[in-house]
């Protein structure tokens, strides 16, 4: 019998990738992990409703990344706990699908690099219909931590850097959960292609804030929230994922100000300091 414990975190999005094929984020300390125990036998037991909640995605990630003979031979008993609220754009599912492949990559695949327990867990997300392109940016903010700038289309990491450690994610939840339609993103392509650029030269929040700006107008998000951040100290805001969740990212001495924006609003707010800090994963 063997028990692994793998742990990661949520991400924001610096720039989202449904209209170019290509993204950039950034890693936030809310964290998520998940247990994995095999014993001889057959079958996905899911532990807990966190689990249960996501089983479509977890079983998916689990038949792409082990070994089909391997599966004939262990019953697997899977539990998560996460902090990322799911279906918001803060990378929830990124985060179980990278999660449950880095648990099963140490049992079954341990010589498996980092790109290859990311791409198992990519093409699961897309094999079970919980992403468009296997959102492979969300992926690596969750997995690396720090800025992630990557080509998804090709499953490609163009670059990761660590971000400054005195910063915070200030982070609103609207209490609807209300998106725009996402397919329409790719009529400002030409947009997004700008922002990318900016965040593959490291003008990470230029890239944020151009991001939300095209976003928010497409998703039904008010934008003139995005401008009102910035005049309160955020150095980027942008709607993240496919919203309805916005963010915006602050020195922390700039938090309560920030924050404050939000307070008119109907939602929740949280803040969630930046993290650079790598997937980690072990036998319990």
């Amino acid at each position: 019998m063997v028990q692994v414990r793998a742990s990661m975190h949520g991400a924001i999005s610096i720039v989202n990738a449904i209209a170019t094929g290509k993204g950039a984020t950034l890693g936030i300390s809310l964290g998520i992990d998940a247990l994995i125990n095999t014993e001889p036998g057959r079958g996905i037991v899911f532990e807990n409703r966190e689990s249960n909640l996501s089983a479509r995605l977890i079983r998916s990630v689990i038949e792409t990344s082990v070994p089909k003979s391997e599966l004939e031979k262990n019953k697997l008993t899977i539990s998560v706990n996460t902090e990322i609220p799911s279906g918001y754009g803060l990378k929830s599912s990124s985060a179980i699908s990278s999660v449950i492949s880095l648990a099963c990559a140490k049992i079954f695949k341990p010589k498996a690099t980092d790109v290859e327990i990311l791409r198992d867990g990519v093409h699961a997300s897309v094999q079970s219909k919980v992403s468009i392109t296997g959102a492979f940016d969300d992926a690596c903010g969750c997995y690396f931590g720090g800025f992630a700038v990557t080509d998804n289309t090709n499953i490609k990491i163009v670059k990761t850097e660590k971000a400054p450690e005195d910063l915070s994610a200030i982070i609103f939840i609207p209490k609807s959960r209300k998106r725009g339609n996402v397919r329409k993103l790719k009529i400002l392509h030409n947009v997004f292609a700008q922002a990318w650029d900016l965040a593959n030269k490291s003008d990470y929040w230029n890239a944020m804030t151009l991001n939300g700006l095209a976003t928010s107008t497409i998703l039904d998000s008010d934008p003139s929230i995005l401008t009102e951040l910035m005049e309160n100290g955020a150095l980027g805001a942008s709607v993240s994922g496919n919203g309805p969740a916005i963010a915006a990212v602050a020195k922390n001495d700039k938090i309560s100000l920030v924050k404050k924006t939000f307070s008119s609003l109907d939602g929740t707010t949280i803040v969630s300091p930046i993290t650079n800090q790598k997937a980690e994963v072990h036998e319990v």
